[in-house]
């Protein structure tokens, strides 16, 4: 469609949509001003991140792009979050995904669509996107899913490997901010009452999640990996390698016919807006697959490549790229029956990382706040969130070098490490890191993967260690694309602690590891296939007037009279006037997390974010504050939530909780 032919198209900032139980939804809708004439397809995206204030500059620049070629856009606040009504109960409820089935069956029946609607979204619209999905309603004909995962237990933001992710309060906090926020008096004369019912209502999520240590039922609602064949619709699978959620990509597309994935450098965002750069023309990509699955024009989506890859470069590490250097390729995916990929295989031995086994007998015994450069484990804020050097971890772990590399290697895929080792006590932790040793010595860290020990058997059940007697324990690092030049070297580093990305064992444990191979897949490049993305399109972006100038700030310091080791991260994302309809917004999220090196159980996080919201002479405040810390058997968690109006305080709820750790 050429730019001349784009479509007039109509914005309606508060479309109710009404449920079976007469909860209203609150939905910003775009959609051509012909459509009633000329019905067209509906695409959903299903949140609880306030279209009005929340995601309102990314779906600017998204929704009325795909309205302008024939499409009609609903952006839907989830119940309890935004303009809706309702409450939340907790992420991907089934109240949450029967409530999408419902819009989407909504969507289909009105007179300006034409029966077929497609869901898409990022991280929270992109789990959902899946999970209903799976539900297989009949209207829903494809899906666009980025930043996700097919595992709940095993690959989001609560747990790893089946260690505890830190993630697990500080996202938990994120949601009690997120959650409890007032509509926009603009649009509701109820709104002190809608905000006084969240506030009373909305729960504390880190709790809740804590009380499921193992991948059990909870955990497995949700996960599309117990039945891939449940998901008829077709899906277009997007990340980025500096995202959290590395492996979906392959996962889908080795177990979901006709699927297609696209993994660019990106961090946790859209890759049309997205860094590090080069971004691509995701919109453009994305109207391919509407218009053939939605419309039934012949886009050629289906001959694309199954995985189109960012083969990145390697580079020295820092804690933030604007832009990555590499090139795009076209990976073959592995699936069953089919022959390997190539690999090369190492071994760990007592002189390093060798082609030939070797004897090994090396004990880790890592202090408690190595990983402090690990980065966080999900970059999405925009600050300095990348895996930093890698030396100071370095010297604090166990570590395997092989020799300089006499051709680069192009590592593209899940490395996996089997180790042979014991522990001096019943619980322990591993962290196993894939790194780039330079000529000089610096260390980019290339891939990790985390396992708890009493998981060696799988994530359903905790069992301890026998203590002092070898046991094999297996994982798979995390999928990358990543060369590594001639003359460089690689590294393996072992560590049994990685704070703050990890909390830590109840007692300081010493590993010895006897044995240890790792294999890591090679690039399998489609041959002769030349991967191209044109240049990223986007509609005008939101227009709004700055009161406060965001920024991000990480800092880390050594308290020498205690020895406690601090990190300290403020994001601040500003606060803005919507030139629009004049509501004011701005957020501050303060997380600190501290360690001291000889204590596994002097571990402490807290998070704290501010949030105001300002229309005319109304002036909202909320304050969502939480803690965690642990002793030997259980974890102790505090939060509390007071609200303001026009700086009076008119709401306090304090919560606390006590859960008993389980092999954790």
């Amino acid at each position: 469609m050429t730019q001349n032919s784009l479509r007039e198209i109509s914005e309606d900032a508060d479309y109710g949509i009404t449920l079976s139980d007469s909860t209203r939804l609150s939905t910003r809708l775009w959609k051509p001003v012909d459509a009633a004439d000329k019905p067209v397809p509906a695409i959903l995206e299903f949140l609880p991140y306030r279209k009005r204030d929340g995601t309102t500059a990314r779906d600017a620049l998204t929704h009325p792009y795909f309205a302008q070629r024939g499409y009609a856009c609903a952006r839907v606040d989830m119940r309890g979050n935004g303009d809706s009504y309702g409450l939340m109960e907790d992420e991907y409820s089934q109240q949450e995904l029967d409530d999408a089935v419902e819009v989407i069956q909504y969507l289909a029946a009105q007179p300006w669509c034409n029966g077929s609607v497609g869901m898409m979204g990022i991280s929270w619209g992109g789990f959902n996107s899946l999970q209903v999905a799976a539900m297989t309603p009949p209207e829903l004909k494809a899906i666009i899913t980025l930043c996700t995962t097919v595992d709940r237990y095993a690959d989001d933001i609560h747990y790893k490997g089946g260690c505890l992710l830190n993630e697990n309060l500080g996202w938990g906090a994120t949601m009690w901010s997120y959650s409890s926020r007032a509509p926009d008096p603009a649009l509701r004369k109820n709104w002190r009452e809608m905000w006084l019912d969240r506030l009373e209502n909305e729960p504390f999520l880190p709790t809740t999640w804590l009380r499921h240590q193992s991948r059990d039922e909870y955990w497995k609602h949700g996960s599309v990996c117990e039945d891939f064949g449940a998901i008829k619709a077709k899906v277009l699978v997007v990340g980025g390698w500096g995202d959290g959620y590395k492996n979906t990509a392959s996962n889908i597309v080795e177990n979901i016919e006709g699927s297609k994935g696209i993994m660019g450098p990106w961090v946790h965002k859209y890759p049309h807006f997205a860094v590090p750069e080069p971004r691509i023309g995701f919109l453009q990509e994305a109207l391919r697959w509407w218009d053939k699955w939605l419309k039934g024009i012949e886009t050629g989506v289906e001959d694309d490549p199954d995985l189109r890859l960012y083969q990145m470069d390697g580079v020295r590490p820092q804690t933030w790229y604007t832009e990555r250097a590499g090139r795009w390729i076209a990976q073959t995916p592995e699936r069953a029956g089919q022959q390997g990929r190539p690999l090369v295989e190492y071994f760990l031995n007592n002189d390093g990382l060798q082609d030939q086994r070797g004897p090994l007998d090396v004990n880790v015994s890592s202090p408690q706040d190595c990983g402090a450069d690990s980065g966080e484990y999900c970059a999405i804020w925009l600050g300095p969130e990348m895996p930093g050097d890698q030396r100071r971890d370095d010297a604090l772990s166990a570590t395997w070098d092989s020799d300089a590399l006499s051709a680069d290697m192009q590592i593209t895929g899940a490395p996996k490490i089997t180790l042979t080792l014991s522990s001096d006590r019943p619980t322990a932790q591993i962290a196993v890191r894939l790194n780039h040793i330079h000529p000089d010595g610096a260390s980019t860290r290339i891939t990790y993967g985390v396992l708890n020990l009493c998981h060696r058997d799988g994530h359903e059940v905790s069992d301890l260690l026998p203590v002092n007697e070898a046991v094999t324990a297996a994982l798979k690092l995390d999928q990358c694309a990543y060369t590594v030049p001639a003359g460089h070297r690689l590294r393996i580093s072992i560590s049994n602690s990685y704070w703050p990305l990890l909390w830590p064992s109840p007692q300081a444990t010493s590993l010895n590891i006897q044995e240890g191979n790792l294999e890591i897949p090679l690039v399998n490049e489609v041959a002769g296939h030349i991967v191209s993305f044109p240049p990223p399109e986007a509609a005008d972006p939101w227009q709004t007037e700055t009161i406060r100038e965001g920024r991000n700030s990480r800092r880390q310091e050594t308290d020498l009279n205690t020895g406690i080791v601090h990190l300290h991260i403020v994001d601040d994302f500003g606060k803005v006037s919507d030139v629009e309809h004049g509501l004011i917004n701005g957020s501050i999220a303060r997380e600190h997390w501290q360690i001291h090196p000889n204590d596994p159980l002097s571990a402490r996080g807290t998070c704290h974010w501010s949030d105001e919201i300002e229309r005319d002479d109304i002036k909202l405040r909320t304050e969502a504050s939480c803690e965690m810390w642990s002793d030997s058997d259980h974890f102790y968690l505090t939060a509390k939530i007071e609200a303001f109006e026009n700086e009076h305080s008119i709401y306090k709820r304090d919560v606390s909780d006590k859960i008993l750790r389980n092999g954790i």
